[in-house]
């Protein structure tokens, strides 16, 4: 290690033993609470319905336009001033969705992952507050002033921007979890049918492979027991409605066919063939698309 990622480690690392922080973070809870309060908004904010995490999609689009507005600056400093005001606005008018997408994914996270966030979004927020200035001053005449205020938010842009990726790739924040799966077509058997209660899952292991099966509404139902957001054990979770419910951070996965009903998982689980003989219940690797429950009569 050289010693500047040596110097940004131990800011980095000082940043997650921060406690302060925990105070910014008790402020941005509830609001984050209320944007991801319905089904349907946390499912788009997360990504869920392009099966992709959409905030690290967002970000290019502010990051792109400021970046553009102070190359444009430096290559064309007369001719380019209203494209270059143009560009700004529409950075700003980009970070707000971007922004909604941010604290969604934020309040998923715990821990000093939590810390780095709120870090984050204040460089973030700070980058987005020199470049509103950025904009009035060009909307004023004053280009130099909205130059330099640009390159100021440009600055606090990258420090996010670092913390983004360290939040992204060391400590993976976001990242969907591998989930094992059962691929040979054979029956095991997995649990007893008195052992199913309706509307409690139940955990079963099957070479290492883990399970969460559900007894609901006369039906059993076989899903990969390991959340594809961040890992959780769905055999812990809860059943509402006709969705499985991770217990960590909520995700919800259709009985049926493992696909998500909510965020922030963005992709399905894998879910499994059931069937009853006599008092056992077998479950096998789906073997065509429409998954049939074993029904209990």
């Amino acid at each position: 290690m050289n010693e500047l990622s040596g110097r940004l480690s131990e800011i980095v690392e000082r940043l997650e033993n921060l406690s302060a922080l925990d105070a910014a973070s008790r402020v941005i809870e509830p609001v984050a609470q209320r944007l991801t309060k319905r089904d349907d908004v946390k499912r788009v904010l997360s990504g869920t319905p392009i099966g992709h995490r959409l905030h690290p999609l967002l970000t290019d689009l502010p990051i792109g336009c400021w970046t553009a507005a102070s190359l444009v600056d430096a290559c064309a400093w007369s001719s380019g001033r209203h494209a270059a005001r143009r560009l700004v606005a529409f950075g700003i008018l980009t970070s707000l969705p971007t922004a909604a997408t941010g604290i969604s994914d934020w309040n998923d996270t715990y821990g000093g992952t939590r810390r780095l966030g709120v870090v984050h979004a204040a460089a973030n927020g700070t980058a987005l507050a020199f470049q509103i200035a950025s904009w009035r001053a060009r909307r004023r005449g004053h280009h130099l002033r909205g130059a330099l205020l640009g390159l100021a938010g440009l600055g606090a842009m990258t420090a996010g921007g670092y913390l983004g990726g360290h939040l992204v790739y060391v400590k993976r924040a976001g990242v969907n979890a591998e989930v094992p799966a059962l691929t040979d077509d054979a029956w095991h058997t997995v649990c007893r049918v008195d052992e199913l209660v309706d509307g409690e899952p139940i955990g079963a292991t099957v070479d290492g492979v883990r399970l969460a099966l559900v007894r609901h509404r006369g039906f059993v139902y076989a899903l990969a027991a390991v959340c594809s957001h961040a890992g959780g054990p769905l055999d812990r979770g809860m059943v509402r409605g006709e969705t499985l419910v991770c217990p960590w951070h909520g995700s919800a996965f259709f009985l049926p066919d493992g696909a998500v009903e909510r965020g922030p998982a963005t992709t399905p689980v894998p879910v499994y063939e059931t069937r009853v003989r006599g008092d056992l219940v077998e479950v096998r690797a789906r073997t065509h698309e429409l998954v049939v429950a074993h029904a209990l009569v």
